[in-house]
């Protein structure tokens, strides 16, 4: 009983190994892309031009995330709001509002 216990944990232990082993590569071949992507990302000045161009004024924020810029400015309406921004193409992908004017 005991050796089909010790073969049993041999054979899954073994088989996490080679699960990882298999894995590391592929994460490896992974975190190079995402930075090299970063390098598309419009700069922090291109990004507030293209903002101010839209009707958007006195940016509390503006903040590099993982995948996107996080604003926060009044928008043409006077309102305060929080934008997540594509950082790439500079185009809004979500709006909240903070505070009503």
């Amino acid at each position: 009983m005991r050796a089909t216990t010790l073969i049993a944990t041999l054979a899954l232990t073994g088989g996490i190994l080679a699960a990882g082993a298999t894995l590391v590569p592929t994460f490896a071949q992974n975190a190079p892309a995402a930075a090299a992507t970063q390098s598309n990302w419009m700069s922090l000045q291109e990004l507030q031009s293209k903002l101010v161009a839209a009707g958007y004024r006195d940016f509390e924020k503006i903040e590099r995330e993982r995948t996107k810029y996080e604003v926060k400015a009044t928008d043409p309406q006077g309102q305060r709001v929080e934008l997540d921004v594509d950082p790439v193409t500079g185009d809004i992908l979500k709006t909240e509002v903070k505070r009503k004017k």
